[in-house]
């Protein structure tokens, strides 16, 4: 793998290295996606998720950084796979950016094809944000996991958290590092279960963990004592989860909530198999491939064994869009999707409504722009208090990576309203600069991901993937900044295709108008994609006369 002594930081303040703030917004979130606070290996491009990348190569890289710094305010970069590959005279109101990352015709998009064409220098895996410039460190993942706890002890057990329960799962990564700090902010206990000691170590620089130990009884005896004390208390426990799932279910302990949250969508380097260390894995791995996978496979069905043990003995257990139960099913673990997805579970409710993960960055790099966003949000929002009780707990306990930046789940309406709201912060002064708006790819109606996001949809359309591109489309019309279009991000190559955009609140009438179409447009989309699978509330809301229309309902 191409490795460069290289560290890169965003550019702050008011001054332009660009033509302007559109281009100037893309420069800085590029750079900020390999900020070495950010990004997993930022010297191989990576930012996370396995081999999500923000650039195909270093000569890719400062071909873009290069375009950007030249590119005019009516013109359009064109980004192949992490490559820039012309530059177009467009429109001052086109996007400044068109993305578009690992498209693979259907009948080649293989693993196999997919990761020798990559090898090859032919196309890059841009995950959801890593490839579209818009990840915000853990951050991006902590508030889906928030909601989907939240979620899940409305439905499970008919309460506002997680108060006196505790949570088993895995994964301290660039996603699953945002684990044990939702557990916490839900009110729960967790032990979250690591097999590197450095992920560990840097949640506890991050203060996204409490406390770790590499015994499991240690682990479970804190679990025991923060229950008994009220205290919530977040344990990372050094070990492998096959191992630590395996042991726990021969002792017939029941953890409350069981999940999974490591890069299990990444055969080669997500999932280390049992009995081996990061490094002896890859020693392991370079010596003899075919054995190795076969040990990643052997160890997820186990720990997928132990987890529906839990489920049937009353944990409530979901699968957090890794492809978990992909791979175990694979490994030849037949009943591992009677683990239900956290998605039907407990997040289509909130798509359905056009909610879903909306956030901004400040350009500024000063934190004061983001807590006044906050400010503002929890003076004008006071209708939405599950908004502003996130918004509350974020601002005191999230650790900014990189650039400053704020996530939460917003719905339909909600988001032109902040968007808006931004945007005449910036043009009255109270914002040092310009700040750019974007979502994760994980969302209402950009994505179409029959083992995550679409999983069981309720009129069987799981895996159609129109959806995804014309939001892409609609939002380019719209007048996003950039926006991309991904395949493969979350749950691996041949199982999802999805899109994104970001747009630039920089004070202007013209940003003003931008907003009211896009942040319009995109989770319209998704309400739309709901109504037409047939979701009640959905409907409800295109009943009362939204700012689109939906030609099935008058």
């Amino acid at each position: 793998m191409e490795t460069k002594a290289r560290e890169i930081h965003a550019p702050t303040g008011k001054k332009l290295n660009t033509k302007g703030w559109g281009q100037e917004a893309a420069l800085r979130l590029l750079m900020n996606n390999l900020d070495p606070m950010v990004a997993k290996d930022p010297a191989n491009l990576i930012v996370y998720g396995g081999k999500g990348k923000a650039a195909r190569n270093w000569e890719a890289f400062d071909k873009i950084v290069n375009e950007l710094k030249r590119l005019e305010n009516d013109e359009t970069l064109l980004i192949q796979s992490g490559k820039p590959v012309g530059v177009f005279k467009t429109t001052k109101d086109a996007p400044r950016v068109l993305i578009v990352n690992a498209q693979i015709v259907p009948r080649w998009a293989t693993d196999d094809v997919f990761w020798d064409l990559e090898a090859r220098g032919l196309t890059m895996f841009g995950q959801m944000t890593a490839g579209s410039w818009i990840y915000i460190g853990t951050q991006g993942v902590l508030q889906g996991t928030y909601e989907t706890l939240s979620a899940l002890a409305r439905k499970e057990f008919h309460r506002d958290d997680l108060s006196g329960k505790w949570v088993l799962t895995s994964g301290l990564g660039e996603m699953g590092g945002a684990q044990p700090l939702a557990i916490t902010m839900n009110n729960a206990s967790g032990i979250i279960v690591e097999v590197d000691e450095e992920k560990i170590r840097r949640r506890l620089r991050d203060k996204y963990l409490d406390t770790w130990t590499d015994k499991l009884d240690e682990a479970l005896k804190i679990k025991d004592e923060s229950l008994a004390q009220g205290k919530p208390t977040s344990i990372g426990l050094l070990g492998n989860a096959a191992t630590v799932y395996d042991e726990l279910m021969k002792r017939g302990i029941v953890p409350d909530v069981v999940s999974d949250q490591t890069a299990a969508h990444d055969l080669n380097l997500g999932y280390i198999p049992e009995g081996y260390t990061v490094e002896t894995a890859a020693k392991f791995r370079e010596e003899d491939k075919e054995s190795y996978i076969k040990k990643v496979y052997a160890s997820i069905v186990k720990e997928a064994k132990a987890i529906l043990w839990f489920q049937r003995n009353g944990s409530k257990t979901f699968d957090y869009g890794n492809n978990f139960r992909t791979r175990a099913q694979e490994g030849g673990m037949k009943e591992a999707f009677e683990i239900p997805g956290y998605v039907p579970a407990y997040i289509r409710d909130l798509f359905a409504i056009g909610s879903g993960p909306f956030r901004w960055v400040a350009l500024s790099g000063d934190p004061q722009d983001i807590y006044r966003i906050d400010d503002a949000i929890i003076k004008n929002f006071q209708k939405d208090q599950h908004l502003v009780r996130w918004i509350k707990l974020a601002k005191e306990r999230v650790h900014f990576q990189g650039l400053p930046a704020r996530i939460c789940y917003a719905s339909y309406g909600e988001r032109e309203e902040i968007g808006l709201m931004i945007n005449e912060m910036v043009r009255s002064g109270e914002l040092q600069a310009p700040v750019a708006i974007g979502r994760d790819h994980h969302d209402t109606g950009s994505v179409a991901s029959p083992y995550r996001e679409t999983e069981k949809m309720k009129d069987g359309s799981d895996a159609i993937a129109d959806w995804p591109i014309l939001n892409a489309l609609l939002n380019a019309i719209s007048g996003a900044t950039w926006v991309s279009v991904h395949h493969g991000g979350g749950t691996g190559i041949g199982n999802a295709i999805h899109a994104g955009f970001v747009i630039v609140a920089d004070g202007t009438k013209d940003a003003e108008e931008r907003m009211k179409r896009v942040l319009n447009a995109d989770p319209g989309i998704g309400v739309i994609r709901h109504a037409d699978a047939g979701y009640e509330s959905s409907i409800d809301i295109i009943k009362k006369g939204p700012k689109f229309r939906y030609p099935y309902i008058d």
